[in-house]
């Protein structure tokens, strides 16, 4: 049986918690599936989840992503627990690696073999969640000794976000589902493939396999307003080693060379202007309300089966998510 289609609203509200609760309600009113906190400073992406999943009672509650550095696998796993309990069972730990600008810049920690970390401590939690008493010893994480109230067997899902080859095949086979985030639009089937290769690792079919994706999406008739906001949020995204490489390995290496380029010259035009219009129409989804919820269903065809819909824009944000509401939007 494939992955029912499903539309998501981004969280938390970046003006803070109260906002964060307001607009998760909003959004369960109207229709939406699910709900996918993304973890970046200001607000705590699993307490703020904890408020929600008490202030909810049908969408499903997700993270796309946490990052694995940030927390030890005795802290997700005893934290996923309680979020499965406090959700009735709705709640989704999606664990990444984040970046090296917000790992060692914001965090202070060593930023190293990203996928390993995010496969072992994957494998960890979930042997955690089982109940098992811990004796893991792996190159990056190691646990031992450590047991908590089990749940029962694969009712508290971990999924992993993935970029490149070998992280997507990973996510595929290690995981309970696969996160994607920021890829040029040519570049999915390639990532597709390589989410069937490990599928079928693990004895899955890719049809079977849930493809969760933050899409960044704002409605709105000023498309080269929108294009400049798309610019300005993610070219620095693309400047961090982990997506240039991933940037690069979509086929556009020249635009990854002028991005971490200009971003080591402190060139802000020439970071932002390697965007060309056509790589951010790609990358993002801008326009009408009918050209945003197309491209939507677009998606959906090409694998994708969980659209989180994340608008960069507060002028447009309500238009935007207005379109995906359940009387706005059908697959």
């Amino acid at each position: 049986m494939s992955i029912p289609q499903r539309t998501a609203l981004t969280l938390p509200d970046p003006r803070g918690v109260d906002l964060t609760i307001e607009l998760a309600k909003w959004a369960e009113g109207e229709g939406y599936d699910d709900l996918w906190f993304a973890d970046s400073n200001g607000v705590d992406a699993l307490t703020t989840a904890a408020a929600v999943a008490l202030s909810t009672n049908r969408c499903r509650i997700g993270t796309a992503i946490i990052p694995v550095f940030s927390r030890t696998p005795a802290v997700l796993a005893s934290t996923a627990h309680v979020l499965h309990q406090l959700s009735k069972g709705r709640f989704i730990l999606g664990l990444g690696s984040s970046s090296q600008t917000m790992m060692e810049n914001w965090h202070g920690q060593t930023f190293e073999k990203p996928l390993s970390r995010v496969k072992e401590t994957t494998l960890l939690v979930k042997q955690m969640l089982r109940g098992e008493k811990t004796d893991f010893q792996g190159l990056t994480v190691s646990s031992k000794g450590y047991r908590q109230l089990p749940l029962e067997a694969d009712v508290q899902p971990v999924y992993m976000a993935a970029l490149r080859s070998k992280m997507l095949e990973a996510a595929a086979e290690f995981s309970d589902g696969v996160i994607l985030n920021l890829f040029p639009k040519d570049s999915l089937p390639r990532m597709m493939e390589h989410i069937k290769i490990g599928a079928e690792r693990a004895g899955k079919k890719l049809e079977d396999v849930e493809v969760v994706c933050r899409h960044q999406v704002i409605v709105t008739d000023d498309k080269d307003a929108a294009r400049n906001m798309i610019r300005s949020g993610f070219a620095p995204y693309y400047a961090t080693p982990v997506y240039n490489a991933f940037l690069a390995w979509s086929g556009y290496e020249e635009v990854a060379k002028e991005i971490a380029e200009g971003w080591a010259a402190k060139d802000r035009a020439k970071t932002t202007g390697a965007l060309n219009d056509q790589l951010v129409d790609d990358i993002a989804i801008l326009g009408t309300k009918e050209e945003c919820q197309d491209r939507i269903r677009e998606y959906g065809e090409m694998g994708i089966s969980t659209h989180i819909i994340s608008c960069v824009s507060p002028k447009e944000s309500k238009a935007t998510y207005d379109a995906f509401t359940g009387n706005n939007f059908s697959f």
